[in-house]
This record gives structure tokens, C-alpha cells and sequence, in this order.
């Protein structure tokens, strides 16, 4: 969004709020990653997948070319979580459907290069989500993307 529409945040408090949240190494992250330590898979995480436009995986698996990113419900607009905030609902409504599009524009640049993507909601098990993940990287070593 260019700087000359960006809506003011509703107070300093929210914004401040907002600052702090992070980005990288969350707690879903952290669990996902320990369950796929636990399944014996090695990774590893915040790996630039595409440099132009710059996007990050949370997990890779660069020998099969598997790419997970962890994603949070509020940020991405999970279907079973997502509330629209009523104080600058335009601008969040913007913002997390322009996740979403740059979402789906990931899945797609990295399908072309070769990758599969895993994508995880943060309220996922990590477990199950583990489980998930090392069935596709597993399924992808033995045709030979290592």
C-alpha cells in the first residue's frame, strides 16, 4: 500500500500493539519445527525462496524443494478464525486480502520454479502439521528431488 493511503492507526496503543508482534521464529514456528526434529527431518528456516519479489519461507527443504510458511489466522485471514477489526476495517480489510493475494502469488512462483508449498495455519496441531509436511518431503525425496 503507498504511503499516501495509509490509514493512521486507530490509537498509539494499536500500533504499538501491532509493532511488536512477530514476524519470524513464533511460537507455531518454533512447535512445527520441533515435531519435524522429532520426525528426524533436518531444514532449514527463513530461507529466501525468491529474491524478486523478496519472500521468506519459515521452513525449507531445499533438497526436495519444499517451502512451509506458518501462517498466523489474523494476518492471512484463516477461514475458521479471522475476525474483521472494526477500528480501521478498511485498512485491515486491505491489508489481509492483500496477504492473500501475495499468498497465492508465492504458491504460484514457487510451483513454477519447482517447489511444493506447504502451507500451515498457526492453530494447526504441529503435531499433525508435521506429520503433514514430512509426508511431502519424504514423498518427494523418493522421486528424486534431492
Amino acid at each position: 500500500m503507498a504511503a499516501s493511503t495509509r490509514v493512521a492507526p486507530s490509537t498509539p496503543e494499536a500500533s504499538l500493539r501491532m509493532r511488536r508482534v512477530r514476524q519470524k521464529n513464533t511460537s507455531a514456528e518454533s512447535a512445527i519445527r520441533s515435531e519435524l526434529h522429532a520426525l528426524g527431518l533436518r531444514y532449514r528456516i527463513q530461507v529466501p525462496v525468491l529474491t524478486k519479489p523478496r519472500r521468506v519461507a519459515d521452513v525449507a527443504f531445499v533438497g526436495p524443494r519444499v517451502a512451509v510458511f506458518v501462517d498466523g489466522c489474523f494476518w492471512h485471514g484463516c477461514p475458521q478464525h479471522a475476525t474483521w477489526p472494526k477500528q480501521n476495517a478498511e485498512f485491515w480489510r486491505a491489508k489481509i486480502l492483500a496477504n492473500q493475494e501475495r499468498d497465492r502469488d508465492t504458491d504460484a512462483r514457487l510451483r513454477a520454479y519447482g517447489w511444493e508449498v506447504v502451507r500451515v495455519w498457526a492453530h494447526e496441531r504441529p503435531h499433525e502439521a508435521a506429520l503433514r509436511i514430512a509426508q511431502v518431503v519424504r514423498r518427494r525425496n523418493a522421486k528424486g528431488h534431492a
